[in-house]
């Protein structure tokens, strides 16, 4: 694939090219996935460490008590895996009957966690280093300090009105009733204590030992249901990852209850339409993407819901003659309303990492909302994740909250084959932009061989839960006017919606290529 490496839009940034490579949207947690490659390590040991320290770096998306996604090229074969946890067994049918909406915050908003268990099973099946060894750095950071990033500053600051509430939020991560500042050294042992347990237990301290019970006793104290049974009941599964033709590459997403299902749908319909005949940026380019997501999200999420209790033959959504169909419904020249029923989230980290050995990883951690649900497990340094809002409360609906089920998921990592060889690990991260900014990836690189930096680059459109639009600073001045002109409704400029954030890592003939978006901390490292 021939890239053009010119740089058109304004950015600081430079890729990296190298044999081995690591991006992430922390820095220091790019770095120390680097060090696991220099000490012999392979792209399954950077990405876990990698992910162990956004969880100490950059508390305000991610945590020890959120969940996590992966898709590992090994060699010769791609393998998925969900680490999405469950709901409390005592969540019956009618727990949620008296609300109109699931809960936002609090334990009605707490699933089990599975990041923990993903970081277990990657290293046990495909890493080289110990497992202990992979929690060094973000032991060390944890327990002596490391500077605050400025956007992760921000984000912290935001956070202190959300939970003003939750006095354990703010005993752990507040110094002194406020957020640390840019620069400023944040240190957090109860984090370092619980890292240390996780390490030399294998995983096991959390879900069957004296995290799980310090996990058990704070809900019984403070009204939460999750039980020890519900803990010890986890196991992150692996799954064969769903695929989708476009532009001569095959694109790859975990399987539902995750909503990578979005973005293979509104590739395939935008196959259909031949979005390649169109000019990068042009209005009518941009409008068919719009349309081919509001048709893939209205169609995804009144199907996508935990696979153990789906009735519906997901498989239908992909096949040709649908997405044929759904392609000839779109009006070229005005905009639709399909209802795009989102979810949105915005704590969500993805990384990316690529050894010489061949070894891709793509992978996502979450806590769903900034730091979650709120609680904060005293004396731990976990913040409990808030997927259970990812629920509905339609009893009805396929993904009704309910006992034991995970719930649908935003977060998606996504990766690229081009025939029968690893090409690309990417991911965007930041609420219900991650498919549409992994779609936009795909059209820039794929259609229009922008390079990987160069598309992270780029102005994002996004479109909203109600259908609709926002543009980034930086597409043609008249473009707004022409989407308007064909039925959309452009957001307020007063509107501050997240374009998100991505990382890329693809493939050359020798070595690699990787990306970090600017509008994030992190940056891509190499050697």
């Amino acid at each position: 694939m021939a890239f053009d490496w010119n740089f058109p839009y304004p950015s600081q940034r430079m890729p990296v090219f190298a044999p081995n490579v690591v991006a992430t949207s922390h820095p220091l947690a790019a770095q120390a996935g680097l060090r696991m490659l220099l000490k012999g390590g392979n792209a399954v040991d950077a990405a876990v460490a990698t992910a162990i320290t956004l969880t100490v770096v950059e508390p305000t998306s991610n945590g020890i008590g959120g969940d996590a996604f992966a898709l590992v090229w090994d060699g010769s074969q791609l393998h998925g895996i969900n680490g999405s946890g469950s709901s409390p067994a005592a969540w019956t049918t009618n727990h949620f009957q008296h609300l109109d909406a699931m809960p936002e915050l609090g334990w009605d908003a707490v699933t089990v966690p599975g990041a923990v268990d993903t970081w277990v099973r990657l290293s046990e099946r495909f890493g080289k280093l110990p497992f202990r060894e992979l929690f060094d750095p973000a032991i060390d950071y944890a327990q002596n300090g490391y500077c605050v990033s400025p956007i992760t500053a921000v984000r912290w600051q935001e956070a202190i009105s959300r939970y003003a509430d939750y006095p354990d939020f703010g005993a752990t991560f507040l110094v002194g009733g406020r957020s640390p500042a840019a620069g400023e050294i944040f240190r957090c042992p109860a984090q370092a204590r619980t890292l240390e347990a996780i390490a030399v237990s294998d995983g096991e301290a959390f879900y069957n030992g004296a995290i799980a019970e310090k996990i058990v006793r704070y809900a019984r104290e403070t009204g939460g249901s999750l039980a020890m049974e519900d803990l010890e009941q986890h196991r992150s599964q692996w799954v064969a990852p769903l695929t989708m033709d476009f532009a001569g590459c095959q694109f790859h997403e975990i399987p539902p209850n995750g909503q990578g299902l979005v973005v293979l749908i509104a590739l395939g319909i935008l196959e259909h339409l031949e979005i390649n005949r169109y000019p990068v940026d042009s209005v009518d380019s941009v409008h068919l993407q719009i349309e081919a997501i509001k048709a893939a999200f209205a169609e995804a999420h009144r199907h996508i819901c935990d696979p153990d209790h789906s009735t519906a033959a997901l498989d239908r959504l992909l096949m040709d003659h649908y997405l044929q169909e759904r392609a000839d419904a779109i009006d070229p020249y005005r905009a639709t309303s399909p209802s795009p029923s989102t979810i949105g989230d915005r704590g969500t980290v993805y990384l990316a990492a690529a050894g010489a050995n061949g070894l891709m990883v793509s992978m996502i951690q979450s806590n769903y909302l900034g730091f979650g649900s709120g609680l904060v497990v005293p004396g731990t340094g976990i913040s409990l994740h808030n997927r259970g809002n990812g629920f509905v409360t339609d009893p009805d609906h396929p993904n009704a909250a309910g006992p034991r089920k995970r719930p649908f998921h935003t977060i998606i990592p996504g990766f690229v084959t081009c025939g029968d060889q690893p090409l690309m690990s990417f991911g965007v991260m930041g609420a219900h932009m991650q498919p549409q900014g992994q779609v936009q990836l795909a059209v820039r690189m794929f259609c229009h061989n922008q390079n990987p930096q160069t598309a992270c680059d780029a102005p994002r459109w996004y479109v909203e839960r109600d259908g609709q639009v926002a543009l980034e600073p930086g597409f043609d001045p008249g473009l707004g006017a022409a989407l308007t002109d064909r039925g959309h409704r452009l957001m307020p400029a007063t509107e501050e919606p997240l374009f998100g954030g991505a990382q890329v890592i693809f493939r050359l003939k020798d070595g690699y290529c990787a990306a970090s978006d600017p509008r994030k901390d992190g940056s891509a490292v190499g050697f």
